[in-house]
């Protein structure tokens, strides 16, 4: 799991009860069932009929990889293309059939058996970078439905206030009773307002995020498919690979990256 999102969800919600017992309440009384129900309800379902259903159905999964960890090792890639540039220079591209169904990642593994294939660069190009943008498209559909459930969740707490104060005020037998009862109206409108911003923009947020990491994996896949069949030099591509990095992140692999291409390249004794 992500600990960013899970954190960052809990400290909301820890900071949500401390401030409620620092007020001398009770986080009981922030319960209601009947709001949470209209409130998430009618959040999903506002969202459904806001995209098709075949959009909608990804939802869980959309949520999913917000929470999910999985940070890709960019140095032991560029290692990985590095290694792959070394073999296609010293036996030739056919000797790097094998190996390519070692690939795990369905991307790289696909431009890389272009490449084995004999497929054209500029063809491999338009590929990679096809399937690139339509992986976009789907992580901005995802986005955005994260987004659309963060813009109807106050409004559907509105809703909900709107029927407890209608239900209090069609109901009242003493002036005691009305301020307790309109508190437990305007709980709708808290859940409508927290649920937003707590949760669904913030998650919407993580997925762009996630987008343009994933994008800037995916263009250094396409740059190192792309020189493995160019024949470029593979220290001259690991340079270049590099450059996709920010510098930090780019001068950790630098010594261990260096010392690979060495040792690839050195010949067998």
């Amino acid at each position: 799991m992500d600990r960013s999102s899970i954190g960052g969800i809990g400290i909301a919600v820890g900071a949500l009860l401390v401030a409620v017992i620092l007020d001398g309440s009770s986080p009981a009384a922030l319960i209601n069932v009947s709001a949470f129900v209209l409130v998430v309800g009618g959040t999903i379902g506002a969202t459904m009929a806001s995209y098709r259903m075949a959009d909608f159905k990804n939802l869980k999964d959309v949520i999913r990889v917000a929470f999910r960890s999985g940070e890709e090792d960019v140095n032991a890639l560029i290692r990985l293309l590095v290694g792959f540039s070394v073999s296609a220079r010293r036996d030739g591209l056919l000797a790097l059939d094998a190996r390519v169904q070692e690939v795990t990642d369905p991307f790289l593994r696909s431009g890389l058996q272009a490449v084995v294939d004999g497929v054209d660069p500029e063809f491999v190009r338009l590929l990679m970078e096809t399937e690139l943008q339509s992986s976009e498209a789907r992580h901005r559909r995802g986005a955005s439905m994260l987004e659309t459930a963060g813009g109807y969740a106050p409004t559907m707490g509105i809703i909900g206030t709107v029927m407890g104060l209608v239900h209090v005020l069609s109901n009242l037998t003493s002036a005691s009773s009305l301020g307790p009862a309109i508190a437990t109206a305007f709980i709708a409108t808290f859940y409508g307002i927290f649920s937003a911003n707590v949760v669904w923009l913030p998650l919407g947020g993580k997925l762009k995020v996630r987008s343009q990491e994933e994008t800037l994996v995916r263009e250094l896949m396409i740059e190192g498919v792309l020189s493995i069949q160019s024949g470029d030099n593979p220290r001259a591509m690991e340079e270049k690979l590099r450059a996709f990095l920010p510098p930090r992140a780019a001068g950790a692999g630098d010594a261990e990256g260096t010392a690979d291409t060495k040792t690839a390249e050195a010949p067998a004794p």
